[in-house]
């Protein structure tokens, strides 16, 4: 998946990785081990909510547990 960098090598070049960042982002490497994926930032989730449109569907209230239960009626002093 993607491109690796050495945590140094991303140190220099950070700027220049950041103008041509590809789709799939790229991991950064430190001593042969991933330490982190950077990826590029999309904004909003619109194609996301839009691929969910007609396929949700909320039986009741949606802010209730579904439990029943009652107060005991005791006062705070």
């Amino acid at each position: 998946m993607g491109t690796s960098i050495g945590a140094a090598k991303f140190k220099e070049q950070c700027l220049a990785l950041l103008d041509r960042l590809p789709p799939e982002g790229i991991i950064i490497t430190k001593h042969g081990k991933k330490l982190a994926r950077l990826i590029p930032y999309r904004e909003g989730n619109g194609e996301l909510l839009d691929s969910l449109r007609g396929k949700i569907r909320i039986d009741g209230d949606i802010m209730s547990t579904g439990i029943d239960w009652e107060s005991t009626g005791s006062k705070i002093r």
